[in-house]
């Protein structure tokens, strides 16, 4: 692999950098050969990942790397504490994934309601106030 190959399948420099420093006193500072360094290991550690996702798809006659695939794969590779942390991340991603798509479909029947694009049944209250039979009212007078 030729270096403008492996400079395009790297994580930019500025975002390692960036992720680096997220873990260091604010004083500290990071050389330039440091963050390449990182970036260069942080490269393969995902390709070497990804490429035991794959060949476990590939034995499953799947095309698509997900992340229960990626999870799987880093604890194939030894990386157990990693698979659990990122198997915690997944659950709370996939969670609030649905909370979006339920929120989406909330705000969309709001709107066709108030915009008279529901149908009449999706207009019906769905609590309805208790109403007094007129006939049974008290009627002095």
């Amino acid at each position: 692999m030729d270096q403008q190959e492996e400079q395009d399948r790297a994580l930019p420099i500025a975002n390692v950098g960036r992720i680096m420093k997220q873990i260091l006193p604010p004083s500290a500072k990071i050389s330039k050969e440091g963050k390449q360094l990182m970036q260069e290991c942080v490269t393969e550690f995902i390709s070497f990942v990804t490429s035991e996702a794959s060949d476990k798809c590939h034995k499953e006659n799947r095309k698509t790397v997900n992340g229960d695939d990626i999870c799987w794969a880093l604890s194939s590779l030894g990386f157990d504490n990693y698979a659990e942390a990122i198997g915690r991340y997944l659950h709370k991603y996939r969670q609030a994934e649905r909370e979006k798509i339920n929120q989406h479909k909330l705000e969309t029947t709001k709107l066709q309601y108030y915009d008279g694009s529901a149908t009449e049944t999706e207009k019906q209250p769905r609590v309805t106030d208790k109403v007094e039979n007129p006939s049974t009212t008290n009627q002095s007078g």
